[in-house]
């Protein structure tokens, strides 16, 4: 299990969220919503400091990661994060 991330969504958290050298980004399963694999849950995104890394991707610096305790919401699946161009959000999907 893999992040990865496109070259638009490192450019989109270093204009959105400002990210520096050194900041983490934790993907997370949160309550609400609906995801590919579960109903109820979908993903969510901060910037905190990791307790237990369970996957980690670190690009120029900045560590993007999904704790130990969050991997059952990826179903063994690699995260891809890239950018919709017709909103200028983040997009997420997710590949075996």
């Amino acid at each position: 299990m893999e992040i990865k991330l496109s070259e638009k969504a490192i450019n989109w958290f270093k204009g959105e969220m400002e990210v520096e050298n050194g900041d983490y980004i934790r993907f997370y399963a949160r309550y609400g919503g609906s995801s590919p694999f579960h109903e109820g849950f979908s993903l969510g995104m901060t910037r905190e400091q990791p307790h237990e890394i369970g996957i980690e991707a670190v690009i120029e610096d900045v560590h993007f990661f999904i704790e130990k305790s969050d991997e059952w919401f990826f179903n063994d699946h690699d995260l891809i994060v890239d950018v919709d161009q017709s909103n200028d959000e983040l997009s997420y999907s997710y590949e075996k």
